[in-house]
This record gives structure tokens, sequence and C-alpha cells, in this order.
């Protein structure tokens, strides 16, 4: 369940988001805090330079692994302006991080991007729970999507 904490940390993903898209990025961020409470790490996609493994999350994995205990890890959150992907995802049970929340999902990504006319990229846009069955997730948030959407469309040329 989306609590008024997990709201904040998430306007701060889309916030990221955002700046992402300003800087011509794709428009994804992510935002790591502790089990008290604390932001222990933030990003957003840098994969424009043509690397497309630079996504937040995938950061934040690779910061947690090198900073954080193994139980630290285990109970801080990753807060996503969307769904991860099957990398990230992947990354994320590798390094043993905790619950993920989502403002926008996979399949409403990929509905948009349908809807637009996009081509599918390279990897199958798989849910979290198929990817990691262990990870607890939350999301998506109903009330963030509509600007996810409108992030999307900008970076996609349909807004």
């Amino acid at each position: 369940m989306v609590n008024e904490t997990d709201l904040r940390h998430l306007e701060r993903a889309v916030e990221l988001a955002a700046a992402a898209l300003d800087k011509g990025d794709e428009p994804f961020g992510s935002v790591l805090v502790s089990a008290a409470g604390e932001v222990l790490f933030e990003d957003h996609n840098h994969v424009a330079g043509g690397d497309h493994t630079q996504h937040p999350e995938f950061a934040i994995a690779r910061w947690a692994a090198q900073n954080l205990t193994p139980e630290e890890r285990a109970s801080a959150t990753v807060y996503t302006s969307g769904e991860h992907c099957p990398m990230c995802s992947a990354a994320h049970a590798w390094v043993g991080l905790g619950r993920i929340v989502y403002a926008s999902s996979s399949d409403q990504l990929t509905g948009w991007l349908t809807e637009w006319a996009v081509p599918a990229g390279p990897v199958r846009p798989l849910p979290v729970a198929e990817v990691a069955p262990g990870v607890p997730v939350d999301g998506p948030v109903e009330s963030l999507a509509d600007r996810i959407r409108a992030l999307q469309a900008r970076f996609h040329g349909r807004g």
C-alpha cells in the first residue's frame, strides 16, 4: 500500500524524470531511501549518449552494492517514475535491495508506446514480479500516471 511518505519520494522520482527529459534524455528517475527515511542516492536516465544500460535503477543497485550492508540494502526502498526494466529488476534482486514503488507500470508504458506507434525496444518489458519474484512491489500510482504519460509523450514527440 502506497502512503504519503511513498508519494513524497515518488514525486522526487518524477522530478528527476523531468530533469532527464530537459537534458535530452529518456524521462526516468529513481530515488533510494533507507529504512530510516534518509535519501541515500538519486539519479535519472543517462542513455542519450548511447549506453542504454545507464538507467537510474541500475546505478542505484551498483551504488547500494558498494556502499550498504546486505541488511541495509534489504530494508531500503527504491522509488521510481517507471517500473524497472528486466535488466534493472535483475540488478535490484542480485544486490538484495528491498521494496520497489513505481509511479507507472511497464504495461502502461507499453500501451502508450503502442498507441503512439513507437517501435518496440530490444528487450521485452516484463513486470518486476516476472524477473525478480521475491521483490515486493507497489504501483502503479494512478495519481501520477498522467504526469508520466505526458513526459513520455514529450520525449516521443507526441505531446
